[in-house]
């Protein structure tokens, strides 16, 4: 009789673990197959979506991602994954790996991206990663290069990567993203009217780029370099034959052998649209060459301008009221009289 008895406690605990196991969705495999939809399932319909819309450097970047995530759910079900789970991961990432609010929210836009697929393809019914309030970026730092240092990395590549130099030009001059710049093919490119056509950007939208001379010369001299003539790709790998994903190697060789310091290729969009606002381009142009819907991503650049500011407030000044003085620099700048007006109305 004890015999039996303590097998029938046994039997009742594993029932009882079956049942947590199940509420879990911590299964064994072989109990979880055919049965419940897992998290890698989900994953791999992400990685399709991500093929069939995105470009190969973001599908490619969205990968690494996604492979890193794969083993935190592991093989559980899809369904039992909690909004607390997801906030408890980023946040032991976050303090563990000095993670930035840009790179914690870039994350947690992944894990979304995976419920969310899953759910347009009606394989699960909520996303638990949707409501998680993302953190607060702030402005972002503006790195851009002075032309010292510009001069000096184009001479470090033209002694160690000349080859990649016209990478970096074409970048410097238009502003794409990267995704955008090595995922580019030559059809896209308008020789004639000296445009770039982006069909598909972060934001969704399609983008026009116009070429100015250098980012003209930048290309031709990208073309005419390839070892076959008629390839599809601005960028193809010389080894594979595929698209690169990116200026991973080279460039940060160069950066170092400049000593240019706290930079990184995304600087280069920086550099592109400072100089633009430096310019006196206006910040609604600079906005729809950076590919930004609104204003407040390229406020930053604002007060790199304030010769072009002024210039804006003096038009309130009748044309009569104005008078010419030399600034410091020796330029002509309009100026009020030093008189009182009496104004009436």
């Amino acid at each position: 009789m004890l015999s039996v008895s303590t097998a029938s406690v046994g039997e009742k605990q594993c029932v009882f673990e079956r049942r947590q196991d199940t509420i879990l969705g911590t299964k064994q495999p072989e109990l979880l197959r055919g049965r419940a939809l897992t998290f890698n399932d989900l994953c791999d319909d992400a990685i399709k979506h991500s093929e069939a819309e995105n470009s190969e450097k973001q599908t490619y970047e969205l990968r690494l991602r996604i492979e890193q995530l794969r083993p935190v759910f592991r093989l559980r079900s899809a369904d039992s994954i909690r909004k607390n789970e997801v906030v408890e991961w980023l946040t032991e990432q976050a303090e563990e790996r000095e993670w930035a609010a840009t790179t914690r929210n870039r994350w947690q836009a992944t894990f979304s991206l995976i419920f969310r697929v899953g759910m347009d393809n009606e394989k699960i019914e909520r996303n638990p990663a949707a409501r998680i309030r993302k953190k607060a970026e702030g402005g972002g730092r503006v790195r851009f290069l002075p032309n010292a240092e510009e001069e000096r990395l184009r001479a470090a590549m033209e002694r160690r990567f000349k080859e990649f130099l016209p990478h970096f030009m074409l970048s410097i001059h238009t502003g794409m993203r990267m995704s955008e710049q090595y995922g580019l093919r030559w059809k896209q490119v308008d020789f004639e009217r000296q445009q770039v056509h982006l069909l598909r950007t972060k934001n969704g939208d399609p983008r026009t780029i116009p070429l100015n001379s250098i980012a003209l010369a930048a290309l031709i001299e990208l073309q005419a370099g390839q070892p076959e003539p008629g390839t599809e790709l601005v960028f193809p790998s010389l080894r594979t034959g595929d698209a690169l994903q990116g200026s991973r190697g080279w460039f940060s060789t160069a950066l170092d052998e400049a000593k240019v310091l706290d930079y990184t290729w995304h600087c280069n969009r920086h550099t592109f649209a400072s100089r633009l606002a430096k310019a006196g381009v206006d910040l609604r142009t600079v906005a729809e060459l950076l590919g930004h819907r609104t204003l407040q991503m390229v406020m930053r650049y604002s007060h790199l301008a304030p010769e072009h500011q002024a210039s804006a407030v003096d038009r309130l000044v009748p044309a009569q009221g104005r008078v010419v003085t030399k600034s410091a620099t020796g330029k002509s700048a309009a100026k009020k009289p030093k008189q009182t007006q009496t104004l009436t109305h």
